[in-house]
């Protein structure tokens, strides 16, 4: 089936990170020189998106059980006025004042926690020469680089290093927050500042992680560019967006050698679930790397959809899921580093679980944000992602190997959708933007299509 697939964020890259790889007569023509960053700390944020294909007609506003007809997660629907604009081909847009949207779990207005299975699936890397055969480390002269045995290096990067530390992270464990009375998770802390002035005192979504069967996704050299250490081991890869893709989803349902189409078929990963592919320093680009704002996309948030059977009444499959890496530190300078990535897509799949795949709910008004992204989406990390003061340090204990430790993370602070509606704010202390609150001080102004 074809997949609807939403890449959600990509960052400048510093064009000499890349072409300095060119300079360098040493390298081999896909290795990246060695640098303490894959960014200069200035960048600014860019996106990439499909395009809405429905008219705005019903977006079933207050409908509890949120979108019919359709085998997934527990969603609600409701609905907001605002002013804004519609893209329809021409400069100007036309004019529209009422919005749908479509949000993870049960209503703020329900007492109770709804709790959501939480999948985490670590992906390794397994790199390969243009034949497929397994590709080794080499030095400057071509040599094979051995480890302390007398061993070949396999380019080969691990996820299973960074998994303590993502399941111990506050996506899914509690911590204090100024929009609940008791510890909660980052998403469900945001989730309640949003929706406070209607929020029962008790209502909570939460997500229960669980780990998965280790996958592995092989790329051929000629789809892939990397940054190696001293001793030949990997410190990062950027692999190309339409390759990545390919290996991710699967093109039918039974398929079985793509990394979501195992996890499907396994029955690991289910349409009642927000499915994590965890992967380790792993980056995208579109086209040429070395073209300055073609990397890197750190991760994006989507559906599988498959066809239903006798077995769901034949009603159509949506799994949702999200592509994060982990970001080890200095690569992305502080506004990225750690969680940040998977921070931000869980965050953007409970405001928006569908991606306006309907082109109807969680379509807004255009708007322009303080990182230059324009939109007409309610992608509410998009607004905040590069800036300075983008994440909110969380320190939580973290046991690796028996060993216990404080950590400190760096998820993303969200936009909440008052900002999207130009008007005064029924969020936490009038907020716009949460946890941290004075990143957004008033919403965005009305915009035409395109910003234009």
């Amino acid at each position: 089936m074809t997949t609807t697939q939403k890449i959600l964020r990509t960052l400048l890259v510093s064009a000499c990170a890349l072409v300095a790889a060119n300079g360098f007569a040493q390298l081999q023509d896909d290795q990246i020189a060695f640098s303490g960053s894959l960014l200069d700390n200035g960048s600014n944020g860019k996106f990439t998106k499909i395009a809405p294909h429905a008219h705005l007609a019903n977006g079933q506003a207050h409908a509890r059980h949120g979108v019919p007809n359709i085998d997934s997660l527990l969603n609600w629907n409701d609905h907001y006025f605002a002013p804004g604009y519609l893209d329809n081909g021409t400069p100007d847009g036309v004019f529209n004042n009422h919005w749908y949207t479509n949000a993870v779990g049960n209503p703020p207005n329900n007492h109770g926690t709804t709790y959501i299975n939480a999948p985490v699936v670590p992906v390794d890397i397994d790199l390969r020469n243009f034949d497929g055969s397994i590709r080794y480390a080499q030095d400057a002269k071509g040599n094979f680089i051995l480890d302390n045995n007398g061993n070949k290096i396999r380019m080969y990067l691990e996820a299973s290093p960074y998994l303590p530390y993502v399941v111990a992270s506050p996506v899914f464990q509690n911590s204090l927050y100024s929009s609940s009375s008791t510890p909660t998770q980052f998403t469900d802390a945001v989730q309640r500042a949003e929706y406070f002035s209607k929020a029962k005192d008790d209502w909570h979504t939460i997500l229960v992680p669980n780990i998965k069967t280790k996958r592995v996704m092989t790329l051929v050299r000629g789809t892939y560019r990397f940054s190696a250490r001293a001793d030949g081991t990997l410190r990062y890869v950027l692999v190309d967006a339409n390759a990545f893709v390919n290996a991710l989803f699967p093109p039918t349902a039974t398929d079985t050698t793509t990394v979501i189409g195992q996890a499907e078929n396994a029955g690991e990963i289910t349409t009642k679930d927000i499915s994590t592919f965890l992967f380790p320093n792993t980056f995208l680009y579109v086209g040429d790397p070395n073209v300055p704002g073609n990397c890197c996309i750190l991760g994006f948030h989507t559906y599988d959809f498959e066809p239903g059977d006798d077995s769901n009444g034949n009603v159509e499959k949506r799994y949702v899921t999200n592509y994060s890496s982990w970001i080890s530190p200095g690569l992305f300078g502080a506004a990225f580093t750690d969680i940040t990535a998977h921070s931000h897509e869980i965050a953007e799949t409970f405001n928006d679980p569908f991606v306006v795949s309907d082109g109807v709910r969680n379509l807004t008004p255009w708007w322009l944000s303080p990182n230059g992204n324009c939109q007409n989406d309610l992608e509410d990390g998009d607004v905040v992602e590069g800036l300075s003061n983008a994440t909110y340090p969380v320190t939580l204990p973290v046991t690796v190997s028996g060993t216990t430790s404080q950590f400190t993370f760096h998820p993303q602070n969200e936009a909440l959708l008052q900002w999207f509606q130009e008007g005064s704010s029924d969020a936490i202390d009038h907020a716009y933007s949460y946890p941290n609150t004075s990143i957004l001080t008033s919403p965005t102004k009305v915009q035409k299509p395109n910003c234009n």
